[in-house]
């Protein structure tokens, strides 16, 4: 090979990895923000429904698909023109969601009904309706696909369904006003987030009992203006980052022993969060100061802040 092909070649080998694309939703603008990765630099705004909370995209990357509350459906944004172009029937006020490893099928948490609509996303019609507890909210499926798990914030309960025959098979009680649930990526646990009881609840998924509790300390914050939504769980299981609401906090939490390692300051309000698929970065949320801050993973630091909408919610990656 001659020395202009060899250079050639290093720096194909060497070039930078593609940019990744986040998408925010603005629960008070209506907008998504598209923010590019490379760049930390905000690209275009798009026009969605009234009230966007819930975000995601589907499983082949085509779509991000964005809950619209108040307009109770699920609108699709498509990511090359990363404009609007359909929607999905839901049940009244869709808030998060959960879709299995396929991309075949999305189940809805309808805040104001009390039920998780379970949609066919390739014919993107409406199979049936599951009955839960009082105003669910949290969704997540196990890492196998058979248990879907809902969290009802006025119940205050983890339901476990099954995905095969739609029937609740176990509630778990767990602190006031449940938001989020996450599993470990080797399923040997469930953690769920309750934002009045100040608390991550951690639930052995086969038994279906407490086995812990994640506590949060911070001084000079009063124990009620600490409040756990969003949580994100690094793919080799043992660190664990936790937005930590009106104390303006991701605590970073050790999953083994279950303790916080760490708080990393972020805006205002943060409420949800995303990491970058390489993991090098973790994206949030924060909704009072109306920007997203980049923690670096590895370091555990916050590196940068986001101008985005108004009371941004929700984040999702590009795969």
């Amino acid at each position: 090979m001659s020395e202009a092909a060899l250079l050639v070649a290093f720096t194909l080998t060497a070039a930078p990895a593609h940019a990744f694309i986040a998408y925010v939703s603005n629960e008070k603008s209506n907008t998504v923000t598209v923010i590019d990765t490379d760049s930390w630099t905000v690209t275009k705004t798009i026009k969605v429904g009234q009230r966007p909370r819930g975000i995601d995209f589907t499983r082949d990357g085509k779509f991000v698909m964005v809950a619209v509350g108040d307009d109770d459906t699920i609108q699709m944004i498509d990511a090359k023109t990363q404009a609007v172009v359909d929607s999905l029937p839901s049940g009244p006020d869709p808030e998060l969601f959960a879709q299995d490893a396929a991309g075949k099928i999305l189940y809805v948490a309808n805040e104001n009904d009390n039920t998780v609509t379970v949609i066919d996303l390739e014919k993107r019609a409406r199979l049936g309706d599951i009955q839960v507890g009082v105003e669910p909210e949290g969704m997540t499926i196990s890492p196998d696909g058979k248990t879907l798990i809902n969290t009802s914030e006025t119940t205050n309960m983890a339901h476990f369904i099954d995905t095969a025959s739609r029937q609740i098979v176990a509630n778990v009680l767990v602190d006031a006003r449940p938001r989020f649930a996450e599993f470990k990526h080797d399923a040997s646990e469930l953690w769920v987030s309750s934002e009045i009881g100040g608390t991550v609840s951690v639930i052995d998924p086969k038994k279906h009992e407490v086995i812990g509790k994640v506590t949060f300390e911070i001084p000079g914050l009063r124990k009620e203006a600490i409040q756990p939504v969003g949580i994100g769980m690094t793919k080799d299981d043992k660190t664990a980052f936790v937005a930590l609401g009106p104390a303006n906090r991701i605590a970073v939490v050790d999953v083994a022993s279950r303790k916080v390692t760490k708080y990393l300051l972020v805006g205002q309000r943060v409420w949800h969060m995303a990491f970058t698929p390489d993991e090098k970065y973790l994206l949030t949320t924060n909704g009072v100061s109306n920007d997203v801050s980049v923690i670096d993973v590895a370091a555990q630091k916050v590196i940068k802040t986001i101008q985005v909408g108004e009371l941004p919610w929700g984040i999702t990656i590009a795969p």
